[in-house]
């Protein structure tokens, strides 16, 4: 299995502005759910304690990194982050990293 972690700063906004963001960023990612082939779990976190540096959290698992890889092609997935990411953001922070099957255990 493979965890694909992103975390984002959205670019300077109104907090309005910003809840709307994460509203639709959050609604797109999670909406390819059963979408993109080895592809396990999307979760977008929006919900973050003032301590936080960041303004959302992405966390994926995939079935191999060659999932992963095909992830960041899929047309559904590219539309998704051109339309309400890319456009709003002012860092993005990624780790992937192998992880062992929680289900095998």
């Amino acid at each position: 299995m493979v965890k694909h972690i992103i975390l984002w700063k959205l670019k300077d906004m109104t907090e309005e502005e910003k809840a709307e963001r994460r509203k639709l960023v959050k609604a797109g990612l999670e909406g390819l759910a059963g979408r993109i082939p080895g592809m396990t779990e999307i979760h977008v976190r929006t919900e973050m304690l003032p301590t936080s540096t960041c303004d959302m959290m992405l966390d994926s698992t995939f079935e191999s990194a060659e999932a992963l890889k095909g992830y960041s092609v899929h047309p559904e997935h590219v539309h998704v982050a051109d339309t309400y990411i890319r456009p709003f953001i002012e860092t993005r922070l990624c780790m992937d990293f192998e992880t062992k099957d929680e289900r095998e255990e």
